[in-house]
């Protein structure tokens, strides 16, 4: 009886020395007289599992063949025999333990940012966790690193993460708990369904990555929604548009008009082409060709007519005197039209055109494809040189005319209002603040004209209402040109009506180039 209770009573103390493994990161966690990642890998060795569990790998393996497991569905491992080999060091025992599992990526705290200038090649620009979840893996009781033959681990991921780093844990010299991710030892290879991490050594890893952003399918629905009725309002509103920039022509002929107008019919053509480009389900390809053609000329037009706008307003308020240009208009003319004509038609003999078919993919990871007539997905690097690199270049330099708009502005008014007296305090500040909306006003609708709203693509990248403000502005960029023109009407009515102009705005909108 007495050795019953004996070999009962050391058992009982056996399984209490050895406590559960899912208790080993909570303990270790909490101690601060070392880091936890260090406690973290001499713990696990000791400690038992209890039961039988998905995320957790804890068993003795022969070091002779290679070892492989997987966790969570999510993550697997191969390791080599050379580096189960290693781990055991001078012993000679057949058999090595092996320790895998993950952990919640919030465990890991970084360090703040090395001061100076001090460059870390090392240190990958990518900085979210993958699935959230860190791969521990360690074996034997010594450590392994410089492997001839580098470890293999397999991160699955979903189509939203297009790029990423293979990276392990590395802590802070000041062993306060912190550290950073690092590349070095760990090269990256991407599949369609997962990152294979080869790692010359053992350690804490994860694969670090940007994450894309995501629409669920009602976000998509409200945006498609958004764009067509956008682009529908757009195209009855720029017809209101042309019909007031042809009659400001007939009765006072001016060259920001005339600018105004081809820019106008340009967005016109945009809308239209886009509309049928989206609603063209079935037909004939060759249709579909024209109509990719159609959506890519009008869209280069548009941008081109931006650019003259932006030219323009140069020389109108830089170049301002001694300019004479010859048939001023024919040339601009031939640079607004003539550049996306040829453009459009090497692109047409290329064969660039055709049904486009990008895949979508949702928040829950269901994909869904949608067609388009534009340019063939073998044609994306025509599609990035035009219709992203050209209007990035347009954008950036219509920024630089419309921050000289605001300098000449605020030069215009700080002299104007130098020279006033102060006798009527009230009065010129109500004045003040009339002439001030004004130029609000000018500006803000300049910023339409120079195609500024479209730099705001780089927001879609950043935030779901970044892409909601997107659609709005530019599928109602006919709306505001209408705005433009009818501000343009007025004030061409005003200044018939009265013999006092405010010279400020007004040469924000004429010119008087010769023909």
């Amino acid at each position: 009886m007495w050795i019953c209770v004996f070999a009962l009573t050391l058992a009982w103390l056996s399984t209490t020395r050895a406590y559960d493994c899912t208790r080993v990161l909570g303990d270790c966690y909490n101690k601060s007289d070392i880091p936890w990642t260090r406690c973290y890998e001499d713990e696990i060795a000791n400690c038992s599992l209890r039961g039988r569990s998905s995320g957790f790998i804890h068993r003795r393996v022969n070091w002779t063949y290679e070892a492989e497991g997987s966790l969570t569905g999510q993550h697997r491992f191969n390791i080599s025999s050379s580096a189960l080999r290693r781990s055991r060091g001078a012993t000679s025992e057949s058999e090595v333990l092996l320790v895998a599992t993950v952990i919640d990526s919030t465990y890991f705290k970084l360090s703040p940012p090395p001061r100076g200038r001090l460059i870390t090649l090392d240190r990958p620009s990518q900085s979210t966790v993958l699935g959230g979840l860190v791969l521990v893996v360690k074996a034997g009781n010594y450590p392994v690193s410089n492997l001839s033959l580098a470890i293999q681990l397999g991160f699955k991921h979903d189509k939203q993460a297009e790029d990423g780093a293979c990276v392990y844990w590395v802590e802070s010299l000041l062993e306060d708990g912190t550290g950073y991710w690092s590349t070095k030892g760990c090269e990256t290879t991407r599949t369609e369904s997962e990152f294979i991490c080869s790692c010359n050594h053992l350690s804490f890893f994860a694969v670090l990555v940007n994450p894309v952003l995501a629409v669920d399918e009602r976000n998509a629905v409200n945006l498609s929604y958004i764009t067509y009725i956008g682009s529908a309002l757009s195209i009855l509103f720029t017809v209101i548009s042309l019909i007031i920039y042809i009659h400001l022509q007939r009765r006072s002929p001016e060259k920001a008009v005339a600018v105004h107008l081809q820019l106008t019919g340009a967005l016109l053509c945009l809308h239209l082409s886009f509309l049928l480009s989206c609603f063209w389900e079935k037909g004939e390809d060759w249709v579909c060709r024209g109509l990719g053609l159609l959506l890519h000329w009008s869209l280069m037009a548009t941008f081109t007519w931006t650019a003259v706008e932006g030219f323009h307003l140069y020389l109108l308020l830089v170049r301002v005197f001694n300019i004479y240009v010859r048939r001023y208009l024919l040339k601009l003319s031939l640079v607004g039209w003539g550049l996306p004509t040829l453009i459009a038609v090497v692109c047409g003999i290329s064969g660039v055109y055709g049904k486009y078919r990008p895949e979508l993919t949702d928040a829950n990871n269901h994909s869904s494809t949608a067609e388009i007539c534009w340019m063939s997905s073998h044609r994306l690097p025509v599609s990035f040189v035009t219709t992203v690199a050209f209007p990035c270049l347009v954008i950036l330099c219509n920024s630089c005319m419309l921050g000289v708009v605001v300098f000449k502005l605020w030069a215009l008014r700080a002299g104007s209002f130098g020279t006033e007296s102060g006798g009527g305090l009230k009065k010129m500040t109500g004045e003040k603040w009339a002439k001030l909306w004004k130029d609000c006003a000018t500006v803000l609708g300049l910023s339409f004209v120079l195609g500024l709203p479209w730099g705001l693509a780089s927001t879609t990248y950043i935030s779901l209402p970044g892409i909601y403000v997107f659609t709005v502005l530019n599928s109602l960029q006919g709306i505001f040109m209408f705005l433009w023109s009818l501000a343009l009407s007025c004030k061409s009515r005003s200044d018939h009506n009265s013999s006092v102009k405010d010279n400020s705005t007004q040469k924000m909108m004429t010119t008087s180039f010769n023909n």
